[in-house]
């Protein structure tokens, strides 16, 4: 007996000895870009090209026992250079002006506006996780496992979504990968925003011409949504199918981050009734792609159930069900469900899928093409069963007594914080 635990003390020990080993590879907790081919990037007159290589950061890189610890996951396509198009906010339509910073905990972020009130926002594809890093990680000298986790997100699946959405006819917020170098219109921010990668996209707020739908004249946050249901509760309804299908398709691909303050309403205005359909945002956490002992041990189903790892099949969908869910779907009939997904199943083809890994260049694609592809056709084949799943998870959870997230200042009811349509 004696022996048993000598040796199983040993492995513990060995065992925080390479966790600490794998966490102790880097203390940033934060890097931007990488130009590839300049030494000295303050130098570079960018004005003379139209387009730079850039990795999006090196910042991940791992040694062996790292990649064991903390998992391979993404690392080689954020060190990966890609070509990207040179932007100069002056050269935008719209006489594009800057409005204020973005208040993201990771991604920084600039608001912009046209003159015809058409928002957009420059999203930076390197993230800041420092402020989620708790004063213990800090103090026990893990914070890595935090800045690490980034590497679990693809740093540029969300052009692959604007592409499967449209063609799975779901709106998405058109994101284009951009390069910003510094520059006068950028003023005051060009020390924290300039010689950037970004992506370029739009708001879901503001004017919605740019969605070319009839009748859609605006787009709203989900909690001016709810205000505007308070105001006219027999007037605003959601577009049902539209809502179940974003739904359906955020488990296609694996989105598990799918809270309120992540969906914009376009307004349509059809007689004298408001019917809101849902435009998704935020899409960093699509594709996502969790590895390596430290990480599978943080995020398991007793501690953080909604964290789950792209796979070919969903492995804890109650986990998968947020509060937006239960306010906004729980009414819901499962024909509807039913319809959605089989829906999902015809528009997104094989074709549909294989072309919509067009905008990643070739070197990503041999990364990580075929395996994400893969996984998305495994599990549309099995979509329709995760719908039902869904719909009964839905029927079990319990209503909601707190507001959704960024509704906080809301004065709601008891029976409006409930559900969407408890306001009638």
């Amino acid at each position: 007996m004696k022996k048993i635990i000598i040796l199983l003390s040993l492995i513990v020990l060995i065992f925080i000895g390479l966790a600490y080993w794998s966490l102790s590879s880097t203390n940033k907790t934060f890097d931007t870009c990488e130009i590839v081919g300049f030494s000295d990037v303050e130098k570079i007159d960018f004005k003379k090209y139209d387009s730079v290589l850039v990795a999006a950061s090196t910042l991940y890189e791992a040694n062996d026992i790292k990649n064991v610890m903390q998992g391979a996951q993404y690392r080689k396509a954020w060190a990966t250079p890609v070509k990207v198009s040179i932007l100069y906010l002056n050269d935008l339509e719209g006489n594009v002006k800057i409005l204020e910073e973005g208040g993201g905990q990771q991604t920084h972020s600039l608001k912009l506006k046209r003159d015809d009130g058409t928002l957009m926002t420059l999203r930076s594809v390197s993230k800041d996780p420092s402020p989620l890093i708790p004063e213990i990680a800090e103090t026990l000298g893990i914070e890595n496992i935090v800045v690490d986790g980034i590497s679990a997100q693809h740093p540029y699946a969300a052009l692959v979504v604007a592409q499967l959405s449209k063609k799975a006819k779901i709106f998405n917020t058109q994101p284009k990968l951009v390069f910003v170098p510094k520059q006068a219109a950028l003023d005051n921010y060009n020390a924290k925003f300039g010689n950037r990668l970004f992506q370029l996209e739009y708001e879901t707020e503001g004017n919605a011409k740019w969605l070319n739908k009839v009748n859609v004249d605006s787009l709203v946050d989900t909690d001016n949504l709810q205000e505007l249901k308070i105001k006219y509760p027999n007037k605003v309804a959601i577009d049902e199918n539209s809502l179940v299908r974003a739904r359906l398709f955020d488990l296609l691909i694996g989105d598990w981050d799918r809270h309120a303050k992540q969906w914009g309403w376009a307004i349509e205005n059809i007689g004298d009734s408001i019917n809101a359909i849902p435009l998704p945002c935020d899409r960093d956490n699509a594709f996502f792609n969790l590895e390596g002992i430290l990480p599978t041990l943080i995020s398991n189903q007793a501690f953080l159930p909604e964290v789950q790892s792209f796979e070919k099949e969903i492995d804890f969908l109650p986990g998968l069900i947020s509060p937006f869910d239960v306010y906004f779907m729980r009414d819901i009939p499962q024909t509807v469900f039913e319809k959605e997904a089989r829906q999902l199943q015809v528009l997104l083809t094989d074709q549909a899928i294989n072309e919509s890994f067009g905008v990643w260049s070739n070197d990503i694609f041999e990364l990580d093409g075929n395996e994400i592809i893969a996984k998305i056709k495994s599990r549309r084949g099995k979509l329709l069963d995760y719908a039902i799943r869904f719909k009964k998870e839905l029927i079990k959870a319990e209503e909601l007594t707190k507001a959704l997230k960024g509704s906080d200042d809301l004065k709601l009811t008891k029976s409006q914080m409930a559900c969407f349509n408890c306001v009638n």
